[in-house]
């Protein structure tokens, strides 16, 4: 099961809103199969696990681990429970629960009405966590939201005149264009594009572009700014106006619009996870409105003496881990 989900980490940021999954398939204490899930509207990872086997006879006397629920409807791809019923294999070990109503207990059903034999909750911990964003947005109904900014040591995130760059050190801002490339939008606020005129792209990795989210509340941005450049879907979140620009997309929110009513637009749209980028306005809203999964902070040796005041995050450090002379902390919310 550890190997199952080492292979299904090679999906991810590739297969959204469909969770990461891997499976291996063990016969006689042997590997003879293991495949994951690699793109999304592609094959599942227990149809590419069986396709590399290349006996299929032993498969009615293989074990298949796997570390979310095989799936027993037609989405993209037929229901993977169905293909383990019919080629007879004789175990199936689960991971997790797939909580989505669409499967919910209904996989697990199959096996065992085939006469399969079925464990359930090996590594479920590890399972959960690998797709904390699958997870969220299915029993919460709204995007897992990554809070992320850079700091200097004595505690700003930006000058008085909200200049920045650059806080962090080459390494950490590469390691942010991969995050960028592993969720499914990135968000700034208004102060943030007007001084950083950030492109919002995944330059220093290789991976996809996320959606660009902006909040302008009366669209006092001008056009010229990178994120409306229509490189990259983006929607800027307004209370003026809907409309759509090629790639641009203007929503209108009522004018009283809260942190919750982006979530749902976004939930909407089928969106998995957002990274906030900032500014300290937008980053402080998240953290007073409790609707956040996790906060990653840089801090810098380097000192502004004044400026724009960082956000405090309201639980303690989860992880912290050394990037040169930068410090990165990781926060959970509970």
């Amino acid at each position: 099961m550890q190997r199952a989900l080492e292979l299904a980490e090679f999906g991810r940021g590739k297969v959204s809103p469909n969770p990461m999954v891997g499976c291996v398939i063990v016969h006689q204490n042997k590997i003879i199969g293991e495949g994951y899930h690699q793109k999304y509207g592609q094959a599942h990872a227990e149809v590419n696990a069986v396709n590399a086997v290349k006996n299929h006879e032993l498969l009615m006397e293989a074990t298949v681990y796997v570390t979310l629920e095989p799936c027993a409807h037609y989405g993209k791809t037929p229901p993977c429970a169905s293909l383990l019923v019919e080629k007879k294999v004789r175990k199936v070990v689960i991971a997790a629960f797939d909580t989505n109503p669409l499967v919910g207990g209904k996989g697990f059903q199959q096996l065992k009405d085939a006469g399969i034999e079925v464990v359930t909750g090996l590594l479920e911990k590890e399972a959960r966590i690998q797709n904390k964003r699958f997870f969220t947005q299915i029993e919460k109904k709204r995007p897992y939201v990554i809070l992320k900014w850079a700091q200097t040591l004595d505690g700003f995130v930006a000058r008085e005149d909200y200049s920045s760059k650059w806080i962090t050190n080459a390494s950490s801002r590469q390691l942010v264009h991969k995050w960028r490339a592993e969720e499914d939008a990135i968000m700034v606020g208004k102060n943030t594009a007007k001084y950083d005129d950030p492109a919002l792209n995944v330059r220093d990795w290789v991976g996809k572009n996320p959606l660009r989210l902006v909040i302008d509340s009366r669209l006092e941005l001008p056009n010229s700014l990178k994120l409306f450049d229509e490189a990259v879907p983006t929607i800027c979140y307004n209370t003026k106006k809907s409309e759509v620009k090629g790639t641009l997309e203007y929503k209108k929110l009522d004018p009283d619009f809260q942190v919750k009513d982006i979530l749902e637009d976004l939930y909407k749209r089928n969106i998995q996870s957002v990274l906030i980028e900032g500014g300290s306005y937008s980053l402080n809203k998240f953290l007073a409105s409790e609707l956040w999964d996790e906060a990653r902070v840089f801090t810098s040796s380097n000192k502004f003496g004044s400026g724009v005041a960082a956000p405090i995050p309201p639980t303690p450090v989860s992880e912290t881990i050394e990037i040169l002379e930068d410090t990165l902390r990781i926060y959970h919310h509970v």
